[in-house]
């Protein structure tokens, strides 16, 4: 089913497309459910997964259960983290205050939020782009809370 999801756990340390910070999880068992509902609340079943990350550290928090465990989430996470650098780049400019990034694949799309030193990354099925906006907004709202 699609609904189900697959997560890590604490045994998962570097295996399985899942690196942790030495400490363990980088989020409460409560902070990565709410990431995880506030994407699974806005744009339902068209979520492929759902992952959280700082300047040196990833942990993917859900992956669609008919998904395989394959992507490299430190390349990933190493491009990602330019983001980084470009919302200080970007924080004065005539465009506005930085918000989110899409990145379109032709199966899919990638949304990126960061706040401060962390951030997280959406993979999604292919859907309207008014959607993306309202995941925008739910994702940064429920990082501004940590």
């Amino acid at each position: 089913m699609r609904d189900e999801c697959l997560r890590s756990t604490d045994s998962d340390l570097s295996v399985d497309n899942v690196v942790f910070s030495m400490g363990g999880q980088l989020l409460s068992n409560s902070k990565r459910e709410e990431l995880i509902s506030a994407a699974r609340t806005t744009v339902g079943d068209e979520v492929r997964s759902v992952t959280y990350f700082t300047e040196d550290a990833v942990e993917q928090l859900y992956l669609r259960s008919d998904l395989e465990k394959g992507a490299d989430l430190v390349e990933f996470a190493d491009s990602e983290r330019s983001g980084f650098q470009a919302q200080q780049r970007y924080d004065e400019t005539e465009l506005g205050e930085y918000q989110f990034i899409i990145r379109v694949f032709s199966r899919g799309y990638l949304t990126r939020v960061i706040l401060g030193d962390h951030g997280v990354w959406v993979t999604t099925d292919e859907m309207a782009i008014s959607r993306f906006e309202e995941l925008g907004s739910a994702l940064a709202g429920t990082l501004r809370e940590f």
